[in-house]
């Protein structure tokens, strides 16, 4: 038996799993949930766009997954031997950068730190860098186009200089005493190889291309010229970052005899290159040319890949087009909402409506599914965070629509799952306006996993079936499938990602086909939801809304008769 790990650094948690490189089998699984702050996240109750993490609890996470997935896979199978683990592939949030000092430590990790929040890892969802976001995007449209024409022609708040630039701003003496910033994607894998020190460290591929414009094309990151022009400190960190970026399919080095003994591995082993835990997730859903893979969570990420030998068009609102960001030898795209289940859990944790016990998910989703599309009369915007994919824009907010005296909190739960359904067919829609085809959708993630009524509306909106990953830690299987490729055929791995997909990832039998009723109202809804979305989100943009009630209330009537 060959062994890979697969750790999975996502929003709230740590996740490690130890899978069979034969066929996928997960022999053991094991989370930690970070400590620090609420959910694992530091909050600000003055500014609500903060979201901060500990650093420290992405190392804690590690022993402490990896020891309890050695130990579930000692019980699981008598063959099951550490010394048979043969790579290690990590994936992560992002974009999650961090500041760290000269040796490589964050610098949330020294004393004199360990209090101040912008100098722990600033995550992904955080949205303090609106005006930098928004600056880089008018410089970049001013002086260098193709950064932007890369990235969907808008420059995110979520993204590594936003971050770092307000950081700079609103907290000089962490950027000063920071040699450079890493992201969260490539500091794990570092830290595990004994490369985590600037001038040894490697950069991955889809952090680099996705969140901060690298390209080969203009020779690597932005050049310290534009960057200076943001502010002059910034052409100083353009010289730490490096020309050169590493795909998922190379290593980071080898495990280290000190975290060889701390997790309980030999050393030596490889360590493939971090990358997004989206795109990990991709690839352990069987991603290839023609399928869309949707990871289905707080927020969702939408990813596809076109051949690098064909053309392919710069495409507008999405978060990339980077070649092997995903899979070596196609391009990488990204697209998403900002947020899916955080929206739910808003309502249900924050509103709590009807009370802990009446206004549960399970509560509401048993109400909700009972209902026929339209039957409410609602309508929703999925803006609660912001929109990612295609406005780019963090600044949107949310928006239901159709409220009466006799609205129901299971009328509302429904039309904010069908709200995020619309979003998901409006990145499908951009995507195939841009002649990237999708002839099959894969979905993973805990939500597609447990929430059949969510599923069922998303194949009924998109008027297509949609499909479930097999493994229910899919993106940690995607990252023990790097971990695979990294080892290589000769020590019981792959030479090839196809070729370890092939062998380790699947669907289940279970699969939502859209119903021709419940498309023909939701496409009636989607006019309505498209209506207001560029209402709302397109700049300049004129529209008459005075129909939008009306009609909902005419769907309503006649679903009701």
């Amino acid at each position: 038996m060959k062994c890979t790990i697969g750790l999975d650094y996502g929003t709230n948690s740590v996740r490690c799993v130890i899978v069979d490189t034969a066929n996928g089998r997960e022999l053991g699984t094991c989370v930690y949930e970070y400590e620090t702050g609420q959910a694992g996240i530091l909050l600000d109750p003055a500014d609500h766009n903060v979201a901060r993490q500990n650093p420290a609890d992405y190392l804690k996470g590690a022993e402490v997954t990896v020891a309890g997935a050695i130990a579930q896979a000692k019980r699981a199978s008598s063959a099951f031997d550490p010394k048979d683990i043969i790579g290690i592939g990590v994936d992560t949030t992002g974009s999650t950068p961090l500041p760290v000092d000269k040796t490589g430590t964050p610098l949330a990790m020294l004393d004199a730190f360990k209090g101040n929040h912008n100098a722990h890892a600033w995550l992904w969802k955080d949205h303090t860098g609106c005006a930098e976001a928004a600056e880089i995007t008018e410089l970049a449209g001013k002086e260098r186009p193709q950064y932007l024409a890369k990235c969907g022609g808008t420059y995110s708040s979520e993204w590594f200089f936003s971050k770092i630039l307000n950081c700079l701003r609103v907290a000089p003496k962490v950027y000063d005493a920071a040699q450079t910033w890493v992201e969260h994607a490539d500091w794990i894998p570092a830290v595990l190889t004994g490369t985590d020190a600037p001038d040894r460290l490697r950069r991955c591929r889809c952090a680099a291309g996705h969140k901060a414009m690298f390209s080969d094309a203009w020779g690597g990151y932005p050049d310290a010229e534009f960057l200076g022009r943001l502010d002059p400190k910034l052409a100083d960190l353009r010289r730490t970052l490096g020309d050169r970026t590493y795909a998922v399919d190379e290593a980071a080095g080898t495990l280290t005899p000190q975290w060889a003994r701390r997790l309980g591995l030999p050393a030596g082993i490889p360590v493939a290159m971090g990358a997004f835990d989206a795109h990990l997730g991709a690839v352990g859903s069987g991603i290839r040319r023609g399928v869309l893979v949707k990871i289905i969570g707080t927020s969702t990420c939408d990813m596809a890949v076109a051949p690098t030998d064909e053309p392919l068009p710069d495409i507008p609102g999405i978060c990339g087009i980077v070649d092997g960001s995903i899979l070596p030898g196609y391009y990488g795209l990204e697209a998403g909402q900002s947020a899916v289940g955080d929206i739910f859990n808003w309502f249900v944790n924050v509103i709590q409506p009807g009370g802990p016990q009446a206004g549960s998910h399970e509560a509401l989703t048993v109400k909700a599914e009972a209902l026929r599309p339209g039957q409410s009369g609602l309508l929703a915007l999925d803006w609660n965070n912001g929109n990612r994919t295609v406005l780019v824009d963090q600044r949107l907010t949310g928006l239901l629509v159709g409220q009466t005296l006799h609205t129901r909190p299971e009328e509302i739960y429904r039309a904010l799952v069908e709200a995020t359904a619309f979003g998901a067919l409006t990145i499908i829609n951009r995507f195939q306006e841009y002649g990237v085809a999708t002839h099959e959708i894969v979905a993973c993630g805990g939500i597609s996993e447990k929430n059949t009524m969510l599923m069922q509306i998303y194949a009924d909106v998109t008027g297509r079936e949609m499909k479930v990953s097999r493994s229910a830690q899919t993106c940690a299987l995607g990252a023990a499938i790097a971990g695979a490729v990294v080892a290589g055929r000769a020590a019981g791995g792959y030479e090839t990602f196809a070729d370890a997909q092939k062998a380790m990832c699947g669907v289940k039998p279970t699969t939502f086909k859209p119903k021709a009723d419940n498309h023909a109202v939701y496409q009636e809804l989607y006019g309505l939801y498209k209506q207001v979305h560029d209402a709302f989100g397109v700049a300049g943009h004129q529209a008459a809304l005075a129909n939008v009630m009306k009609d909902l209330l005419a769907i309503k009537e006649r679903v009701r008769a």
